[in-house]
C-alpha cells in the first residue's frame, strides 16, 4: 500500500518564531499568556496596600514590619529581573516565564495560609521572585509573538496592562475586603495564575537560534546584584522614612547608600568588558537606548509621585469621601486606556522620539495643572486634570518602550526587557522616596506638600520630555 501524500505540519510556536512572529490564532493566545501573567505580576505589587492596617492588626506586629510586607515583595523583583532575563537569553524566555508564573502561584498559596509577619513577608518576597520571572522576559516575548511592522500595537497592549494595573490596585482590593478577610487578594492568584502556567506551556514561542553563544555569567555577578540594587533600596527607604532625620536614622540611610554605588562600581567594572554581560553596559553604551532608559526613569518617577500625592490632596486637604477621590483618580487609567492604542498606530509613522516627547509634554501640563489647583475646585475641573496626565503617559510609554526593545539586538531582548522592569521599578521607588522626603519637609495635609510633590513631579515628567526629544536628532 502507497502511504498517502505527505501533509504539511501546522506551524508551531516554536517554529513560528522564524517566520517574524506568531500567525492568528497563535499570535492571540500566546498575548492572552502574556496579559494574565503581566496583570497578575504588577496588580500584586499595590494589591495589599489597602489591607495593611488589616494585616498588621490580626497579624499582631508594628508598622514597620508590616510595611516589609509590601517592601519583600519590591526588592525580590528589583534583585533579580537581570539575572533572570539574562537567563532567559541563554535557557529560554518561555521557560524563565513559566517557570515564575508557577512560582508566583504556589507562593501566593502560602501567603493565604501566613499565620504570621514572617511568614508572610517570606511568601511575599516568593511572590516577588516568581513575578519577576513574568516580567523579566515579558517584553522579549512579545518581539517575538508580534511581526516586526506590528510590534508597536504589542507593546501598547503591554504598556497599557502595566499602567492599568499598577492603577487598578487599590479598587480591586478595596472590592475583594468589602466582602471577604485580607487573605483572599492572595486567594484568586493561585487558579488564574495555573490557569496562566498551563495555557502558557502551549501558546509562548520559543527562543530563536541565536548567532551568539551566551556564555555562563558567575555566582559572583548575581550577588553583585543583588547586593547593589539592595544596598540602594534600603538606602532610599530609609532617607525617605518619615523618622529618617531622627536617631541617626539619615547618616545610615546615606550610608546604604554609598554602599551600594561602591558595590555597583565594583560590579559594573566587572561587567565592562563582556560581550553579553549581566548588567546590560553593552546596551547603555547605544545612544538611543541610554536616552530611552533615562526617560523611562524619570516617567516613572513623576508618575508615581503624582499618583501617591493624589490621595493625600483629594482625601486630606479637600476633605472629599473616598468614593468620590476614586471616582476623580479613575479618569486617569480611562485615558490612559483610551489613548495607548491610539500611541500603538503611531509607532512606526512618527519618530518614538517625538511621540514620547509629546506625551511626557502632555503628562507634565496634567501635573502641573494639578500643582495648581485650588482650594475647592469642582469635579470637572479635577477630571480633565487627570485624563490629561493619563493621556499623556500612554503617548510617551507604547513608544519608549518600542525603542528600547527594538534597539538592542535581537539576541539581546531579554536583557533589553530586564532593563524595562529595572527602570520602571527604579523610577518609582524614587518617586515614593521623594514624595516621604517631600512630607518630611512639610508636615501636615493641608495641600501645601501635595501641590509640591506635583510640581517636582511635574519637573521630572520635563526632564524625561527632554530625554525623549534627543533622541530624534539621535
Amino acid at each position: 500500500m502507497s502511504a498517502g501524500p505527505a501533509r504539511t505540519p501546522t506551524p508551531t510556536p516554536a517554529a513560528a518564531t522564524d517566520m517574524d512572529g506568531l500567525p492568528q490564532p497563535a499570535r492571540r493566545q500566546a498575548m492572552l499568556v502574556i496579559v494574565l501573567g503581566l496583570t497578575l505580576a504588577v496588580l500584586d505589587s499595590s494589591l495589599v496596600n489597602l489591607a495593611l492596617p488589616d494585616i498588621a492588626r490580626q497579624l499582631q506586629s508594628g508598622a514597620a514590619q508590616t510595611l516589609w510586607v509590601v517592601n519583600a515583595y519590591q526588592l525580590a523583583v528589583l534583585v533579580v529581573l537581570l539575572p533572570l532575563s539574562a537567563l532567559g537569553e541563554r535557557v529560554g524566555y518561555r521557560r524563565v516565564y513559566l517557570m515564575g508564573i508557577a512560582l508566583f502561584a504556589v507562593a501566593s498559596l502560602g501567603a493565604m495560609w501566613a499565620s504570621s509577619m514572617p511568614a508572610l513577608i517570606v511568601a511575599r518576597a516568593l511572590q516577588g521572585l516568581g513575578a519577576a520571572g513574568v516580567m523579566s522576559v515579558n517584553a522579549a516575548l512579545v518581539r517575538l509573538i508580534y511581526p516586526r511592522a506590528q510590534l508597536g500595537q504589542g507593546m501598547a497592549v503591554n504598556s497599557l496592562v502595566v499602567a492599568t494595573a499598577s492603577m487598578t490596585g487599590p479598587t480591586v482590593a478595596a472590592a475583594i475586603l468589602s466582602v471577604a478577610s485580607w487573605p483572599w487578594l492572595f486567594a484568586m492568584n493561585l487558579p488564574l495564575g495555573l490557569g496562566v502556567w498551563w495555557l502558557g506551556r502551549r501558546a509562548l514561542p520559543a527562543n530563536p537560534p541565536s548567532p551568539h553563544q551566551a556564555p555562563r555569567f558567575a555566582a559572583l555577578d548575581v550577588l553583585l546584584n543583588a547586593a547593589m540594587f539592595t544596598l540602594l533600596f534600603l538606602g532610599g527607604s530609609q532617607l525617605g522614612a518619615r523618622g529618617g532625620a531622627q536617631a541617626g536614622g539619615a547618616a545610615s540611610g546615606w550610608l546604604l547608600l554609598a554602599a551600594g554605588v561602591a558595590v555597583g562600581a565594583v560590579f559594573l567594572r566587572r561587567q565592562w568588558g563582556l560581550a553579553m554581560p549581566l548588567f546590560p553596559v553593552d546596551l547603555l553604551r547605544i545612544p538611543v537606548f541610554a536616552l530611552s532608559m533615562g526617560s523611562s526613569v524619570g516617567a516613572f518617577c513623576a508618575q508615581m509621585l503624582g499618583f501617591l500625592a493624589l490621595p493625600f490632596l483629594l482625601l486630606e486637604a479637600q476633605g472629599r469621601s473616598h468614593l468620590e477621590a476614586g471616582l476623580l483618580i479613575t479618569a486617569w487609567p480611562l485615558a490612559t486606556a483610551v489613548v495607548a492604542p491610539l500611541a500603538g498606530r503611531l509607532i512606526g509613522r512618527y519618530p518614538d522620539g517625538l511621540l514620547g516627547g509629546i506625551g511626557m509634554a502632555v503628562f507634565a501640563a496634567g501635573l502641573l495643572s494639578l500643582g495648581l489647583l485650588p482650594a475647592q475646585p469642582a469635579d470637572w475641573n479635577v477630571v480633565w486634570r487627570m485624563a490629561l496626565c493619563g493621556a499623556g503617559f500612554a503617548l510617551f510609554q507604547s513608544p519608549n518602550n518600542h525603542t528600547i526593545v527594538t534597539s538592542a539586538p535581537l539576541h539581546r531582548s531579554g536583557a533589553a526587557s530586564g532593563m524595562l522592569g529595572t527602570a520602571r521599578l527604579t523610577g518609582q521607588t524614587l518617586g515614593a522616596v521623594l514624595l516621604a522626603a517631600i512630607f518630611v519637609l512639610r508636615p501636615g495635609h493641608d495641600g501645601s506638600a501635595e501641590s509640591l510633590a506635583l510640581l517636582v513631579s511635574a519637573a521630572c515628567a520635563v526632564a524625561a520630555g527632554v530625554c525623549s526629544s534627543l533622541r530624534v536628532k539621535t
